[in-house]
């Protein structure tokens, strides 16, 4: 099912996002103590343009695996909903057809019992029972049909 497929690459993907997260976030904080004591370690100003470059990427990376992380979320939710919104679907279906199902059986269920009903050995209770089967059936059918569960 690709359904399922997306919901494991999703989830696959956060969990990789949630590591990077884990590995980028304290790199910034080592920047920024290499920063603050490259006075005392004698590191030539030159290089001050590069601390800063490293510590914005730090920054950055840790934004964007943030982000990330976030859409991600978002796909693996949506991917869910979108599920759950089939299987209503094929619930609705299945529901109709058994309320449908059950009607013809509810009626010849009086068949099977040796209880004397209505039309019981008579053509006319035969036909009763055939015509209200048909009815019913008919009317459910298209009352689910107007309600577009079937």
């Amino acid at each position: 099912m690709p359904g399922r497929e997306l919901q494991r690459r999703t989830y696959d993907l956060r969990k990789d996002l949630v590591v990077l997260r884990r590995v980028v976030l304290p790199m910034r904080e080592v920047i920024a103590g290499i920063q603050r004591r490259r006075f005392d370690n004698h590191a030539p100003p030159e290089l001050d343009p590069h601390f800063s470059d490293l510590y914005d990427h730090a920054l950055r990376a840790t934004e964007w695996t943030e982000s990330l992380r976030d859409m991600i979320t978002t796909v693996f939710e949506t991917s869910l909903t979108l599920a759950d919104a089939r299987l209503n679907t094929v619930m609705k279906k299945l529901t109709a057809w058994a309320a449908i199902i059950a009607v013809p059986t509810a009626i010849t269920g009086f068949y099977g019992q040796n209880v004397p009903f209505p039309g019981y050995l008579d053509t006319l209770g035969f036909v009763m029972s055939i015509s209200l089967i048909i009815v019913v059936v008919l009317g459910l059918y298209i009352s689910f049909r107007r309600r577009d569960w079937l």
